[in-house]
C-alpha cells in the first residue's frame, strides 16, 4: 500500500545493511504513540497518537518503528489509523514493527509469533510487513529462540511466505544480540540504551554487526529521557533510578553543553547519528511538534571542542547495562 511521495530532502537516506532499504539517520519511535504511562510517565490520547503518526509520515524522516506489544497493540492501531487517513504508507517510507511474546503467559512460541505478526498486519492495515524484528528475546533462552517450532523458525517461514520482507533482532543484552547476529539470519539490529553519552556497552556489538553486514539501528539515545529532560526533572536512566555517579556525570555534561549553547538532547542524539556504524537512531515522540523539534536537534551545530569534553564523561564500565 503506497500513497504520496515522502519529503526526505533534508535528511539523505542511508542503506540499512544489505536489506536494500534506505532510511534517514533518524527513525521515529512509536512506543509513546500508544500511551505507556508506567514507562514514560504520561498518557497519550488516541487522537494525539494518530496525529503524531501522521506528522511522522509527512515529515522529514522516512522511518517509523513500532511493535505489536506496545500498549497492547494501541501503537500499531494509531499508526494504522494514520496510514488510512493519508491514503497509504508514503512511497519509499519504511514502517518497521516487532513480533512479541504473549505478555500474559510469556508464550514466545512459533505459533505466538505468527499470531503477533498477523495482529500487526491487521492493526497497521497492511498486507505485507517490510521489516520485522524479533523483540526482546532475552525473555527466553537463545536455545529456545532457535529451537524447532520456536520464534526464529516461525519468522523465517513468514519471510518465505512473503508476509515479512526482512528480519531483524531487537533487544538489550549485547552478548545475546551478538549470538543472534552470528546465525546469519538477521539483516538488521536494534540495540537500546547501550550506545549513549552515558553507556557505551554496545561498542563491540556495533563492530560485529558491521563486520557481518547487518544494518544497525540505535534506540533510546536519551537513555529513556534523562539526556533530553535533564537531571533537574528526571533521574532515571534506562527506566530505573540512575546511580549517583551517573547523575554526577550527566550534570557535568549539562554544564558543558550549556557553556556551548547546545541542548544536551542535541548532543545525545548526534552522539548516535554521527557514528558511521549506526544507520539510524530511534527517537520516540508523542506529539506532532516533536517531529520538527527532533529535526532541529539532529542538525544543531555542535563544535568539536564539546565532543572532546563529553567523551571522558561517559560512565565507568561498571555502571553500563551490558
Amino acid at each position: 500500500m503506497t500513497g504520496t511521495p515522502h519529503p526526505t530532502e533534508e535528511f539523505p537516506r542511508r542503506p540499512l545493511g544489505a536489506t536494500g532499504l534506505s532510511v534517514t539517520p533518524v527513525c521515529i519511535g512509536g512506543g509513546p504513540l500508544g500511551s505507556m504511562p508506567d514507562l514514560f510517565g504520561y498518557d497519550v490520547s488516541a487522537d494525539r497518537g494518530t496525529e503524531t503518526a501522521v506528522a511522522a509520515f509527512t515529515g522529514p524522516f522516512n522511518f517509523l518503528d513500532t511493535a505489536a506489544g506496545y500498549s497492547d497493540g494501541d501503537s500499531e492501531e494509531r499508526i494504522g489509523a494514520a496510514v488510512k487517513r493519508i491514503g497509504g504508507v508514503p512511497e519509499g517510507f519504511v514502517l518497521a514493527t516487532k513480533v512479541d511474546r504473549d505478555f500474559g503467559t510469556g508464550d514466545f512460541s512459533g505459533e505466538q509469533v505468527r499470531r503477533s505478526a498477523q495482529g500487526s498486519l491487521h492493526r497497521l492495515g497492511l498486507d505485507r510487513l517490510p521489516l520485522v524484528y524479533l523483540h526482546d528475546p532475552e525473555n527466553i533462552s537463545f536455545e529456545e529462540g532457535m529451537a524447532p517450532g520456536g520464534p526464529v523458525e516461525a519468522l523465517l517461514a513468514l519471510q518465505r511466505e512473503g508476509v515479512i520482507g526482512h528480519l531483524g533482532v531487537a533487544g538489550g543484552p549485547v552478548e545475546l544480540m551478538a549470538r543472534y547476529l552470528r546465525t546469519g539470519l538477521f539483516s538488521a539490529l536494534i540495540t537500546h540504551n547501550r550506545w549513549t553519552l552515558v553507556d557505551q556497552s554496545a561498542g563491540d556489538l556495533l563492530d560485529e554487526a558491521i563486520s557481518l553486514g547487518v544494518g544497525v539501528v540505535n534506540g533510546a539515545p536519551f537513555g529513556g529521557g534523562i539526556l533530553a529532560k535533564g537531571t533537574a526533572t528526571f533521574t532515571k536512566y534506562a527506566y530505573r533510578q540512575a546511580d549517583d555517579e551517573v547523575l554526577r556525570r550527566i550534570r557535568a555534561m549539562e554544564e558543558a553543553c550549556a557553556a556551548h549553547d547546545v541542548p544536551l538532547a542535541a548532543a545525545a542524539l548526534q552522539f548516535s547519528t554521527r557514528d558511521p556504524r549506526i544507520t539510524s537512531t530511534i527517537v520516540g515522540v508523542s506529539r506532532p511538534e516533536r517531529i520538527a523539534e527532533t529535526a532541529r536537534l539532529a542538525t544543531w551545530d555542535i563544535p568539536e571542542e564539546l565532543w572532546e569534553t563529553l567523551a571522558p564523561l561517559a560512565a565507568p564500565k561498571e555502571f553500563w547495562r551490558w
